[in-house]
């Protein structure tokens, strides 16, 4: 029960990027459908005394480009799917994962999903991009950025990004030693880590 994690999204959690170089010939946006199976969210969650990581599922999602690349996107993450990899005893794993989805964290009875909006993209290099869009957790929604590498070919379209989150913006403050006092090394960090792997096609 220390940690949290995706956050879990989050987490989007978040959660991704997209495009350059579309290479559809036609001048209209081209819509590409996430598929949840082939892609993935895994969480870092550090605290003093270690770190925490797992894995959480999106949901549904899709993006939309045309000839000049990116030009919309929205996902949406099932935050009852959150897992622990690193805890092996069966025990301690269950007792952190009821934690994670208890109101101290995700609340994931009230809030069962979390969604990411792209709002704008800008390419930096190659196949790099800036994603900006707005992330809701618990209902709170909060604008965040990340880089991500795009690939697109034909019906195919890829992409990866390191996505971190500020978790007290979404009322997740447990164990934080922002909002409380002489944690010691119960303390939990404010930030945790998305690694988002994103699989669409047409």
């Amino acid at each position: 029960m220390k940690t949290l994690l995706f956050a879990g999204a989050m987490a989007l959690a978040t959660i991704t990027a997209n495009a350059g170089g579309f290479t559809g010939g036609s001048k209209g946006a081209a819509t590409y459908k996430l598929d949840p199976a082939a892609s993935k969210i895994t969480w870092t969650a550090k605290k003093v005394t270690g770190s925490h990581t797992g894995d959480v599922k999106f949901a549904t999602g899709s993006l939309a480009a045309d000839d000049k690349g990116l030009k919309s996107g929205n996902f949406t993450v099932d935050m009852k799917t959150i897992t622990c990899t690193d805890i092996s005893d069966a025990e301690t794993n269950g007792k952190l994962l009821g934690h994670l989805n208890s109101p101290d964290f995700f609340d994931t009875e009230k809030s069962p999903a979390s969604t990411f909006v792209i709002t704008k993209v800008q390419k930096v290099k190659g196949n790099t991009y800036n994603v900006v869009g707005d992330l809701t957790i618990k209902g709170i929604k909060s604008s965040v950025s990340f880089p991500a590498d795009v690939k697109m070919s034909g019906k195919n379209a890829t992409a990866t990004g390191k996505l971190t989150i500020d978790r007290t913006k979404y009322d997740i403050k447990y164990g934080s030693g922002k909002f409380f006092e002489g944690l010691g090394d119960k303390m939990i960090n404010d930030d945790f880590v998305l690694d988002l792997i994103l699989v669409a096609n047409k």
